[in-house]
């Protein structure tokens, strides 16, 4: 007895969600300019009413009235709808879909009524999919639009992945190991501890980059497999709403509705492909767009060591201010070469970026350099 009253209270919450979410999609439909987007709009609130129907039938086959609730945009709705504008109220909406879907996940106890957990559990899979069609209606960040243009530009490949780590890994080893030997030879006037001290910077610098590029790509890839394994599980279990929802991100690239259904239903046709297109679409996923973590540590660690050893090579061949000054040169022009070498990864001027790289190391050398004096000067040990 006690547990369906729980399923009745389950029932009756998840009724009024749907019916205030329907409500909220009328209301975004009526406000929304563009033809196309508010006919979307009016295809979810629809959706959304056909759950409340599936939720309002069960409660009465239980025995149990429906809650009294208004079936139209209350005012205060269509007030916030204005006044909050569309782009907000979707990012609203996709919170409240994700807490729907919370909610119906919490609902499908294994000791809950058959009939009930499969109606949470189908709606659950539909809540998904709106889901991810406001995700794709909210307007993208920059950044967001940038990748994916590189994603789809083969000829950026030849400035990414592993030549792009590089050139980050030179820089970073550059600079870590140029602030150490300043900092030593301030200290001790550029003695054979300065060699020592930059040995152990550049290896340290090395070796943790290595390792965390090793482990961030690693996370990468375990990130996207999950992502795909959960991709490739709806699929298998709500192939249709799946494939609306690939209708639905078509139409919003510009396809017509029945351009936007005949591809996606080309597309289901082959359960591979079409979750390739849906990892691809939805998730923005690709398994091209992932380097290899033995790639990406050795890339790093090797050009971190390089970079991080131009400051030391001097003190190879000498000492004292010679060493010193000839380390400042060096690495001043290490650092223009950097600078302009990265704008193959940022695309900007390669003077400006050079010049940049080089004022960074320069003041990077003379705060280091003068901690060094200052240290000498007082004594410390």
């Amino acid at each position: 007895m006690a547990r369906q009253r729980d399923e009745v209270v389950a029932l009756k919450e998840a009724w009024r969600r749907e019916v205030e979410a329907a409500r909220l999609y009328r209301a975004l439909g009526d406000h929304e300019a563009d033809p196309k987007r508010a006919g979307l709009f009016g295809r979810l609130a629809a959706a959304e009413e056909g759950h409340a129907e599936r939720f309002g039938a069960k409660l009465a086959e239980m025995g149990h009235p429906l809650p009294d609730a208004p079936r139209s945009a209350t005012p205060r709705e269509r007030a916030l709808v204005r006044l909050l504008g569309s782009e907000a109220m979707l990012r609203r909406m996709e919170l409240e879909e994700e807490r729907n879907i919370e909610t119906f996940a919490a609902a499908t106890s294994d000791d809950a009524d058959p009939s009930v957990r499969r109606l949470f559990q189908e709606i659950e899979g539909e809540e998904r999919a709106h889901s991810s069609v406001l995700r794709n209606l909210s307007t993208p960040a920059p950044s967001s639009r940038l990748e994916s243009m590189l994603r789809h530009e083969k000829w950026h490949a030849r400035t990414g992945s592993w030549i792009g780590d590089a050139i980050y890994g030179v820089n970073d080893g550059l600079g870590a190991c140029f602030g150490i030997v300043s900092g030593m030879a301030g200290y001790s006037g550029g003695g054979h501890v300065v060699l020592i001290a930059g040995l152990a910077g550049a290896m340290a610098s090395a070796l943790s980059m290595g390792s965390g590029a090793y482990l961030a790509t690693k996370s990468e890839r375990e990130v996207h497999e999950a992502e795909m394994g959960r991709e490739r599980r709806e699929i298998e279990e709500s192939p249709d709403h799946e494939r609306e929802e690939l209708e639905l991100i078509y139409q919003l690239q510009g396809f017509t509705e029945d351009e936007a259904r005949m591809m996606a239903h080309r597309m289901s046709e082959n359960p591979e492909q079409f979750l390739k297109v849906m990892a691809q679409e939805e998730l923005g996923l690709s398994t091209h767009t992932l380097p290899s973590p033995w790639v990406s540590t050795l890339s790093a660690t090797l050009s971190t060591a390089l970079g991080a050893l131009v400051p030391v090579v001097p003190f190879f061949f000498t000492s004292g201010m010679p060493a010193v000054a000839a380390s400042f040169i060096i690495s001043t022009l290490a650092h223009f070469a950097v600078g302009a070498a990265k704008s193959l990864v940022t695309a900007r001027s390669w003077l400006a970026s050079g010049t940049e790289m080089t004022m960074v190391g320069v003041l990077e050398a003379a705060a280091t350099y003068g901690l060094g004096l200052v240290l000498s000067v007082h004594g410390a040990p």
